[in-house]
């Protein structure tokens, strides 16, 4: 049985598993499941409906870390690193991102920005506001610092700790906003850098060309 790969390309946890499947080269079915309108069906796959969520045989597994962690245990790379040191590292990074970067970038200024126009709600613009200026700049400047002069996050290697960090910045992207080159250059060329590689720009591809299509049905919505 393939592995398959529940969920949304637009959630930054889906394109978390999607680019480590791609770094991997792992085959995969994806099944297309809607974050915010789960069919009764995937409950069973997972009972708190969130995506992403996995299928492998008889197994099913949910939550982007575990699912990433699992993949790398039974597919094999260096995406965790090479040392209990540097997994230890990229554990954290990844929580990072998931935990502290993610309530900002994409359930504030993504979701508002993208997701709340497609239920017909309107969008808390001071809301994004705040976490422009008071939330992400100070989980930004850790990143920063993380990165000094290096290329990645840990072991001067790509890892799950990039991939992790990238979803969320790309995300914010998505929503309209990118990082000031200026405060954060490191993080800023981070982000340049690894958008470049195939893993992450050919779901960016496939993921601009979504955002499209719902522009272009937002504007068909718009009065006059």
């Amino acid at each position: 049985m393939a592995l398959t790969l529940y969920g949304a390309i637009l959630s930054p946890f889906v394109r978390k598993v999607r680019i480590q499947l791609a770094e991997i080269d792992q085959d995969y079915e994806l099944v297309t499941v809607n974050p915010f309108g789960q069919p009764d069906w995937y409950y069973q796959i997972n009972p708190l409906g969130r995506v992403p969520a996995i299928q492998d045989d008889e197994l099913n597994l949910a939550d982007s870390a575990i699912i990433a962690q699992y993949l790398h245990d039974t597919r094999g790379s260096v995406l965790y690193g090479t040392t209990p040191q540097e997994a230890a590292r990229i554990r954290w990074l990844e929580k990072y991102a998931d935990y502290e970067v993610a309530p900002f970038a994409t359930f504030t200024v993504f979701y508002n920005r993208i997701v709340r126009p497609l239920k017909g709600e309107t969008t808390d613009e001071q809301l994004i506001a705040a976490a422009l200026s008071e939330k992400l700049p100070p989980l930004f400047d850790y990143l920063e610092a993380q990165l000094g002069s290096n290329e990645y996050l840990v072991g001067n290697r790509f890892s799950m700790a990039d991939i992790a960090v990238a979803c969320q910045l790309i995300n914010l992207g998505h929503g309209g906003e990118t990082l000031d080159p200026r405060r954060w250059p490191s993080l800023a060329g981070f982000l340049e850098r690894v958008s470049t590689r195939s893993s992450v720009s050919e779901r960016l591809a496939e993921e601009r060309n979504l955002l499209a299509k719902i522009a272009a049905r937002s504007a068909q919505k718009q009065p006059g």
